[in-house]
Order: structure tokens, then sequence, then C-alpha cells
């Protein structure tokens, strides 16, 4: 139902309360941090829209007329039906704060979560936050069931139902172990050379696959006219040492590889035709009106880019 017309705003209904109780209207006004010309303004409007007179001003102060008076009765109690709705509203929030449920891909989970969930406890202090690490069309598929609140995925495309906030970006990396023949060469490694050696791979579903075939299919090398996977492992770190080891290449994150690079441990060898950069991002249910809680941690991914 529409509101009834001659009701005034909260806000000047507080500040008649302040009027009846400290007895001068520049008083109030100090009270509430705004100007005593812009408190008699509002307590005129008031008077307009009810129709009848609120305060008296003297050289003493400021009293409520009868009516005022009147007025101010009522007003308390809508003043105090607010606050019992501010204090449930905040009680919700809390509730929700110890509810924060998270899916992430697994590379996110190991190289950038712990960065992005020091931001997210700063930030929400109270929060207690569940995770569950799988692979990006598991994220996906769990957040889009409601199994989790929010989830963050590598390179996927994102699917139907869900939106998403880009977080980081990322490229992927050609890496050999110091026997392979690749690790001298001078020359890139093309995508048809590429497409034609067995890899070091993650499982199906994985970002970091999904990056790699869909580039080498829009090149025209489809998955099922390529080789088979040396080996197919779902951890990035079973695949870094197996690379090491001497077994095979792979693809993998920079943000995976940065460390062991440094140390020399395997070789990066650059590539040719192939775009294999890639975007991080945070995934949601799509039109989900989401709590207080949650437009936080939505809020609080636009400063993660500054974190990685």
């Amino acid at each position: 139902m529409p509101l009834p017309s001659r009701v005034p705003e909260l806000g000047a209904l507080d500040l008649l309360l302040s009027v009846a109780r400290l007895g001068s209207l520049g008083k109030a006004a100090r009270e509430r941090g705004i100007s005593q010309p812009a408190a008699a303004s509002r307590i005129r409007t008031m008077e307009r829209l009810i129709g009848v007179p609120l305060i008296v001003r003297s050289n003493t102060g400021s009293r409520l007329t009868e009516k005022g008076a009147m007025i101010a009765d009522w007003a308390r109690r809508v003043v105090d039906a607010a606050g019992e709705l501010d204090a449930g509203i905040d009680a919700l929030r809390n509730e929700q704060v110890s509810r924060v449920r998270l899916a992430c891909s697994m590379t996110i989970a190991e190289y950038l979560l712990p960065r992005w969930l020091s931001e997210l406890r700063r930030r929400l202090p109270s929060a207690s936050i569940g995770l569950q690490v799988v692979n990006s069309v598991r994220v996906a598929e769990k957040v889009r069931s409601g199994e989790v609140d929010l989830g963050f995925v590598e390179g996927a495309e994102v699917s139907e139902g869900l939106e998403s906030h880009a977080v980081a970006t990322d490229e992927l990396l050609l890496v050999v172990p110091h026997n392979h023949v690749w690790a001298t060469r001078r020359e890139p490694v093309t995508a048809d050379e590429l497409a034609r050696t067995p890899l070091i791979s993650r499982e199906p579903g994985s970002g970091t696959r999904y990056v790699l075939d869909h580039e080498l299919a829009r090149l025209g090398y489809v998955e099922e006219n390529r080789p088979e996977a040396i080996m197919e492992l779902s951890s990035t770190t079973a695949i870094k040492a197996a690379v090491e080891a001497g077994v095979g290449p792979a693809v993998l994150s920079s943000l995976v590889l940065a460390e062991d690079v440094a140390a020399g441990k395997v070789v990066v060898v650059p590539t040719a035709e192939l775009d294999l950069r890639r975007t991080l991002r945070l995934v949601l249910r799509a039109g989900e009106q989401l709590g207080p809680v949650l437009r936080d941690v939505v809020a609080a991914t636009r400063q993660l880019r500054q974190l990685v």
C-alpha cells in the first residue's frame, strides 16, 4: 500500500524529538550536525506537510506547541520502531557473516586466495568463510545450484545463469624439463608443434586446460585429433614435479611457475601464434539479490586486483 501522504520523513521526526528533549532548535541542530537554518527549514517543511504549528521559538529557546507535543508522542513510537528495524537488520547481517560460502578453482586457491582472504578478513573481521577447492567447471556448478554463495574461476567462459566480475589476469606458459629437446631451442614453439605434442595435463574441467584447448581449437586443432596426454593430474604441484623430474612438457599458469622458474627448476619455452592470456573471475548467480555481507564481498573484489 502507498505510504500516507502527510507522514514526515524519519529524520524530521527525530529532529522534532530532539527539540522537545533539548528545549532548543539550535542545540537540536548541533546534535544532528546541521546548521540552525537547515533545522528550521526542516521544521517549517514538516509544519506545512502536517498543517499545524509544531514549535514556538522565543529568546529562551524553543518549545513544542500542544499539537506539536502530540505529534512528538506519536513520532517517538515511529523512531523507536525504526531503531528496532535497524537492530533486526544488523542481527540478520551478523547472522549472514557466519555463513559466507565460497568455492575456488585450484590455481587461484593455491596462489592468490591466501592474500585475497587476508583482504576480505580485514574488511569483514567477523566473517567465517567456508571454502571448497574444485576445478572451474565444478565451481560454476556449485554457485549455480546454490551450494555456495560465490566462486572464483579461471579462464572458463561464464556459463548461463551466472554473472561475473574480473578480479585478475594471468597467462599460461609452456614449460619443459632441462633434458627436453625444447629446453635449448631459440625459436618459439608453434601452435602446430604444441598441438602434436603429448603434454602433462590437468583434468577436464580445469580452467588451465580449458584455456589451452579452447585456443588450440580456435586455430583448428580440436582436442579429438590431438595426442593423448602423457598423464592427467588434478594438482598443479604434481604437474610441476613431473616436469621437473623429466616426464615431459606442460602448460601452466605464470602464477604457478614464478618461483620454480626463478629457481631454475623448469625452463619456460616461448610460443608463437597462441594467445594464452586469461581472466580470473568472481562468479555469482545472475540477478540474485545478495545480502549485505555478500555485497561487501563482491565490492571488496574490486580492490583485489591490487593484490595480484
